[in-house]
C-alpha cells in the first residue's frame, strides 16, 4: 500500500472550530458557536505573543533615514524589534555595510544633554505605542544615505471569517485546537468538569510547539570584564 506522497494538510477556521467544539464536548452547531470560537481563537493567539517569539512572525523590513529626521513609524502591526543595523552604502555590492546600533531605555534617550546631535545614528530608542511602535534614532541622520534594516516581530493574523487558513506553522494545529477547545469550555458552565483536562491538554501542547519552534545554533556568552574604580 502506498502512501499519500503529499504534505500540504491544512485546516480553514472552520475545520478548527468544529474540532474545538468536539474535544470540548459538543457540537458547533450554530453561526454564534462559530463567532464565540472565532473571538476566542483570536484572544489565545495574543496570549501567544505575550508568552514569547513565534518563529514564523519574524520578518525584516527597512526604513530610509530622511536627513534631519529622528524618528519613524513601524508598521502597525509591530509588536517589537528583535535586531536592528544601519545600512550604508545600500544597493552598493563594494560599500555595502551593516553596522549594529544599541537600544536604550526611555531613561537613557531622556539623558542625552542634545538629541538634535547630528552624525551616523548609534542608538535607537523603541516607544512601544498603542497603535504602532515608533522608533527614535540618536545622533540625528545628516544625511539621506543611511538605511535601518531590522527584524521585527510582528502580531499573528486575525481568524478571519472562516474561510480563511490559520496564520501560523502546521506544528501549532495542536495546540491552536487544545487552546481552544479549554478557551470555549470556559464559556460554558455545562462543561465546566472538562476545564481542569482541556487545560492539561493545552499547556502540554503548547509546551511541545513552543520547545520545536525556536532557534537551533549554538549560543556562547562572553562576560564583560573591567576594572571597577
Amino acid at each position: 500500500m502506498t502512501t499519500s506522497g503529499t504534505t500540504s494538510f491544512n485546516m480553514d477556521f472552520t475545520e478548527i472550530a468544529e474540532e474545538a467544539w468536539e474535544r470540548a464536548g459538543r457540537e458547533m452547531r450554530s453561526g454564534y458557536d462559530l463567532r464565540t470560537a472565532r473571538r476566542s481563537m483570536n484572544l489565545m493567539t495574543i496570549e501567544w505573543q505575550n508568552r514569547g517569539i513565534n518563529m514564523w512572525t519574524i520578518d525584516e523590513g527597512t526604513i530610509n533615514l530622511v536627513d534631519g529626521t529622528s524618528q519613524y513609524n513601524l508598521p502597525a502591526d509591530t509588536i517589537d524589534l528583535l535586531e536592528h543595523q544601519i545600512r550604508t552604502g545600500s544597493g552598493n555590492q563594494a560599500t555595502q555595510s551593516d553596522l549594529t546600533i544599541s537600544r536604550i531605555s526611555v531613561s537613557t534617550y531622556a539623558s542625552i544633554p542634545n538629541k538634535l546631535s547630528r552624525g551616523r545614528p548609534i542608538q535607537i530608542y523603541i516607544e512601544r505605542l498603542r497603535d504602532n511602535p515608533v522608533v527614535n534614532v540618536w545622533p540625528v541622520p545628516d544625511n539621506n544615505n543611511y538605511v535601518l534594516y531590522y527584524w521585527r516581530m510582528r502580531r499573528i493574523e486575525d481568524a478571519g471569517s472562516g474561510v480563511q487558513t490559520a496564520d501560523m506553522n502546521f506544528r501549532f494545529f495542536p495546540v491552536l485546537v487544545a487552546g481552544l477547545a479549554y478557551y470555549i469550555a470556559m464559556k460554558v458552565p455545562e462543561l465546566a468538569d472538562r476545564i481542569p483536562m482541556l487545560k492539561a491538554a493545552y499547556e502540554e501542547q503548547f509546551e511541545l510547539a513552543a520547545g520545536e519552534d525556536r532557534e537551533k545554533t549554538s549560543a556562547r556568552f562572553v562576560p564583560r570584564v573591567g576594572r571597577i574604580y
